[in-house]
């Protein structure tokens, strides 16, 4: 019998190590697999390391670590390190390269799907057509046919892919939420606050964080229009190094319900009525106004909701709040409630309702347009963030329950504390991959960051993630990129629906000793939940402080200037016009008795009906008497923006001081203001070099902050005085039905407008009064002489600045 080393060493147990299954009583030594082979070597070498990790790890070391005193502090996971780096591979071929494998050398500890977007960008300049399978297209004009005019053959599988894959290009949209834009930024610290929260992102003066945000309405489907009554989702996705955390939030600091059982019952009763599909994106309907009037603890959000924070101006000019209590939780373990608050640098400003209205047919874009436009310029969009926090100590001594969402913290009572800055600066490559994929969970928190105990804070930790399995197709949307971290992702989740990531090595599971006992559980470097102490029995029920259903309703009412007041009573009587069922109404009108006796009297008497006596409180706790807040009311933020991004209209018309025009385009753009030149037909000014931008059809009144009339070289005639043009585009502005119609409506939404010289003509063509309602200097309308142009546009950008005098507004209007 031939020596078994005579070919270069010994050969017992080696066809074990060539097998899958079963081996000898002892792990094989063999020094060798046969003849020379280097992936037999690497096999033999891949095999024998992952003995010695299992060799090293004889028992779960940290087992009893596990139980009793030990369990409140989390230990670090057991680990070994391999003497191989084939020791944890998957297969011992993997150092066989390829173009499509790679180069054979596996970065260790590292997953490639947590880099940079530019990953997966992709440009197709100079690059030929190709099918998905990278095949090149000859011919994307016609499908193959038997012939000219034969059937298709149903071999053309360039068709049957392109079709195919047309079909199936929607994916269900958001239950809520669905309509949104956003875009990219970044959040930077002011300080170091890690005296606070051990949250990396707050812990250093200039630390930057990526950041995806996603403004979005939330009753409407993804088709619906911008400018609807609407609540506004205020999304953050924080790219930390710690992972992502999504602060999940809206630009109201309450909400309807006080806990998640109630939310289906919300989202069916404000969404279109089952049995026609309507109304649209609208609250103001039956069953909407059944369920709120039903539901008492709805009142203070309903404050908010008919007031103009419903609609805004742009998603740049709200503030946006984490609606609940949340914990901030330090280095030490030390725990304080907060709350989060977003606001806009470009002050808190909004639509008026009849603008809105008219916005959701003249552009359904606007908010989305704006948000685009204003980054596509440079006019990056800020807010600050900052924090409300309070003891466990000092929220037990308050008038209400800090952990029912419909409450809020007054800003007198916990100041808000500036954190940090964030920054939009770059629009989406791809409005589907990123705006559409983006998956926010309210469950998503990193270290530093924890949860109250909330009802509907704790119902949406469940919610968030359910339905994005159901909207993008399973457990794995994290893998697409727009929502993969920049933290490294390393554990034992494998398969479901369109797996991206590739693990080495067959370990998914821990405790192990064959990868080296990884990826290992990081202990107190990673997330603990702040061990709050409870006892208490099971039941459903609330505590009795969110049975206060009106106190901070009335706070609302009762912080809000008189304009903002006769705008909430005229949204009420919009609203409840709208509802069919008297019954409804009387209800609502008795809720509203319990806030304030003059809303419900300017409601009633919209509608027509008396005031009833009020709903019954649900407790014999005595309403709190709130002092009036002056940060509940938007005209508390002006904004440090000057005009930078507001819109300017400059009507002209044949005859128009060219010279003149040309002057008042430059300042307002090096203000930082976007004016364009408006008239009846874009293209040459019949009788001057000036080229209209923009028509009156094109641009109605709702798309701009203000307007100005520029002087004409001679006189604005009368309607009667002179023969109407042919000329395309050579209609005097005084005879431009449409021009005249524009000016009302600036004068009508309260916008600043200014006319020189000869442009005042059109003024009073359109017949604008001069002064306010009170017999006052309007101080948006401003009619200079001719010749004087720079102080007027001085007034004019003051005015601007302020976006509205709202002491124009009678009920009905004058114009």
């Amino acid at each position: 019998m031939a020596n078994p080393k005579d070919n270069g060493g010994a050969v017992d147990g080696a066809g074990s190590i060539l097998s899958t299954v079963a081996g000898p009583a002892e792990p094989p030594h063999p020094e060798r697999l046969g003849p020379p082979n280097p992936i037999a070597n690497q096999l033999l070498e891949k095999v024998t390391t992952d003995e010695q990790l299992a060799v090293e790890m004889p028992f779960n070391e940290t087992k009893p670590l596990e139980y009793g005193e030990a369990a409140f502090t989390p230990h670090v996971g057991e680990t070994r390190t391999p003497a191989s780096q084939l020791a944890t591979a998957g297969t011992s071929t993997e150092t066989v390269a390829s173009p499509k494998v790679g180069d054979g050398h596996p970065d260790l500890g590292d997953n490639p799907l947590d880099g940079p977007l530019d990953r997966v960008r992709v440009d197709d300049s100079g690059r030929e057509l190709t099918t998905n399978q990278g095949v090149k297209v000859a011919d994307n004009q016609d499908s193959l046919k038997i012939g000219l005019r034969g059937p298709t053959a149903m071999e053309d599988f360039i068709l049957r892919e392109k079709i195919t894959h047309f079909d199936h290009e929607r994916i269900p949209e958001r239950v809520v939420h669905a309509r949104g834009s956003a875009a990219h930024g970044y959040f930077e610290s002011y300080a170091d606050h890690s005296a606070i929260t051990r949250a990396s992102l707050l812990g250093e003066a200039g630390k930057r964080t990526p950041v995806f945000v996603r403004f979005s309405t939330v009753a409407g489907e993804r088709g619906s229009a911008d400018t609807v009554r609407d609540v506004r989702g205020f999304a953050v996705k924080f790219y930390t190094d710690q992972g992502n955390w999504d602060l999940v939030g809206n630009n109201i600091p309450v909400f309807f319900i006080q806990d998640a059982m109630k939310f289906p019952d919300l989202i069916h009763a404000v969404k279109p009525e089952p049995h026609n599909g309507m109304p649209q994106a609208a609250s103001a309907h039956d069953t909407f106004w059944d369920f709120a009037s039903l539901s008492p603890e709805i009142t203070h959000m309903l404050m908010w909701h008919t007031s103009d924070r419903a609609i805004p101006r742009s998603y740049r000019m709200m503030q946006g709040f984490g609606v609940h209590t949340f914990r901030l939780v330090n280095a030490q373990g030390a725990s304080l409630f907060c709350k989060f608050h977003w606001t806009p640098m470009a002050g808190t400003h909004s639509l008026v309702w009849d603008e809105a209205a008219r916005l959701t047919g003249a552009d359904p874009d606007y908010h989305r347009r704006d948000l685009w436009e204003a980054i596509e310029a440079g006019q990056f969009p800020e807010w600050e963030l900052g924090v409300q926090t309070f003891s466990a100590e000092q929220a037990a001594q308050f008038p209400f329950d800090v952990l029912d969402p419909t409450k809020l913290v007054p800003e007198e009572m916990v100041p808000v504390r500036p954190l940090g800055k964030l920054v939009l600066d770059r629009n989406p490559d791809n409005f589907f991959a990123e705006t559409e994929q983006v998956a926010f969970c309210a469950a998503h928190v990193v270290p530093g960051i924890d949860f109250s105990d909330d009802p509907l804070l704790q119902g949406r930790i469940h919610s968030y993630i359910d339905t994005q399995i159901s909207r993008l197709g399973g457990a794995n949307f994290h893998e697409i990129p727009i929502n993969t971290p920049l933290a490294q992702i390393h554990n034992n989740q494998r398969d479901g629906m369109h797996r991206q990531s590739l693990n080495r090595g067959r370990v998914s599971y821990e405790p192990n000793s064959l990868a080296g006992g990884c990826p290992f559980q990081a202990g107190a470097a990673g997330f603990t939940s702040f061990p709050e102490p409870l006892t208490a029995a099971k039941v459903r029920g609330k505590p009795e402080l969110f049975a206060d259903h009106y106190s901070q309703a009335r706070l609302f009412w009762n912080s809000q200037t008189a304009v903002e007041q006769n705008h909430i009573i005229a949204a009420f009587r919009f609203e409840l016009t709208r509802v069919q069922t008297p019954a409804i109404r009387r209800r609502v009108l008795a809720g509203l008795v319990n806030v304030a006796q003059k809303l419900a009297q300017g409601v009633a008497d919209g509608l027509g009906m008396e005031v009833p006596p009020p709903l019954p409180l649900a407790t014999d706790l005595p309403i709190h008497n709130y002092p009036p807040s002056s940060a509940l009311s938007l005209f508390s933020r002006p904004g440090t923006t000057g005009i930078k991004t507001l819109r300017v209209a400059l009507l002209v018309a044949p005859g128009v001081d060219a010279g003149q025009v040309r002057q008042l385009y430059a300042a307002l753009l090096d203000g930082g203001a976007v004016p364009r030149l408006m008239g009846e037909r874009v293209g040459p000014l019949p009788g001057s070099d000036l080229d209209v931008e923009i028509s009156f059809e094109t641009g109605p009144s709702m798309l701009w902050d203000g307007a100005i009339v520029p002087d004409r070289a001679d006189a604005y005639t009368l309607v009667d005085d002179e023969p109407q043009s042919t000329t395309p585009g050579g209609t005097l502005l005084n005879r431009e039905v449409a021009a005249v119609e524009f000016l009302r409506l600036q004068y009508r939404h309260d916008k600043p407008l200014l006319a020189l010289g000869n442009g005042a003509k059109l003024v009073y063509a359109a017949g604008l009064p001069l002064a306010l309602p009170d017999g006052e200097i309007d101080p948006g309308l401003i009619i200079a002489e001719r010749g004087d142009s720079d102080g007027p546009l001085a007034r004019f950008e003051g005015a601007l600045v302020h976006r509205r005098v709202y002491a124009r507004e009678t009920d009905p209007p004058r114009v």
